[in-house]
């Protein structure tokens, strides 16, 4: 089975009230445990790569490696590029086997998002590629994306329709309350997504796929994993699980996971060289890092987006 787009997977998700998993991946370890986890389970997927995984691991490597997860699983999966800042980084995606990608302008002014997400559109739906776009910005840091708390703005729903008729996307980022990154939001807290501005951008777009960025849930075991083992990981919380679950049975069809992902290798790794410093061969600590990734991917596959058996 060749590389899909997420059109078909869309279309399914919006109809069955599930969401499919988007997992940043930038090495051999990580696809690994993902495409692992997602044939187990007979999931659908989706594996997408920033700006700077292209930068750390190339291209053409990421491709091969997604292409053999293919290969190995027969699995429908879609590779995406998330969070292309510009025109040209997405046009070298397509041009180069991305059957989607993400054109984030949502720090410009509207007409200008609106502008800059037309012309990748027109370029993408010419070489049969996808694309996903954003309204409203995200807090957070995470690879290329800076965004300050103060900067950060929910999507505004009645601007929503204009701007999916103008540029013509597939699918749309909002911002409800996630933010990018390991620390979103303090304990003792009470996070809580703004189903009431998803709520509206679905009656204004019927049937239209909506994304959720910045979803990771910062499991705790990890913070406390990496801490017993010389970290220093400032304490923080994330997403509830339980408030994902409920967004992906509405509008949401794609749900954006990564730092979960990194925070379970980084812990099991520290774990292992804390009870294993003796040990040097890179074998020895990736293996139980793919391990605790796959298992992070089957929990998130069945109990927050539930896509399970929906391949």
């Amino acid at each position: 089975m060749p590389l899909v787009t997420t059109k078909e997977m869309f279309e399914k998700a919006y109809k069955g009230g599930y969401a499919i998993g988007a997992f940043n991946v930038n090495n051999m370890e990580i696809v690994q445990g993902i495409t692992e986890a997602a044939a187990e389970l007979n999931a659908p997927l989706i594996l997408q790569v920033s700006k700077g995984a292209r930068s750390y691991a190339n291209h053409t490597y990421l491709m091969k490696l997604v292409e053999a997860a293919v290969a190995e699983t027969g699995l429908p999966i879609a590779l995406h590029l998330d969070h292309g800042d510009s025109f040209d980084i997405c046009k070298s995606c397509i041009d180069g086997g991305f059957t989607s990608v993400m054109i984030d302008a949502s720090s410009k002014p509207f007409e200008e998002n609106i502008e800059i997400t037309r012309k990748v559109v027109e370029y993408a739906h010419d070489h049969g590629v996808v694309v996903e776009a954003e309204l409203g910005t995200l807090a957070g840091i995470e690879d290329e994306v800076n965004v300050s708390a103060e900067d950060s703005s929910y999507t505004r729903p009645e601007d929503v329709q204009e701007f999916v008729e103008k540029t013509g996307c597939d699918s749309l980022a909002i911002a409800i309350g996630t933010s990018h990154g390991a620390y979103k939001f303090k304990p003792g807290t009470d996070p809580k997504l703004r189903f009431d501005i998803l709520e509206d951008v679905e009656k204004r777009l019927p049937g239209f796929p909506i994304v959720l960025h910045g979803s990771s849930s910062v499991p705790q075991e990890f913070v406390k994993l990496i801490n017993e083992n010389g970290g220093n990981m400032p304490g923080a919380i994330g997403v509830p699980e339980d408030q994902l679950r409920k967004a992906a049975s509405m509008a949401v069809c794609k749900i954006n996971i990564d730092s979960d992902l990194r925070l379970a290798m980084t812990a099991t790794i520290r774990q292992y060289f804390n009870e294993h410093p003796e040990h040097f061969d890179p074998r020895q600590y990736l293996k139980p890092a793919r391990a605790a990734i796959k298992s992070m991917v089957a929990h998130k596959l069945v109990d927050v987006l539930g896509c399970d058996g929906k391949a």
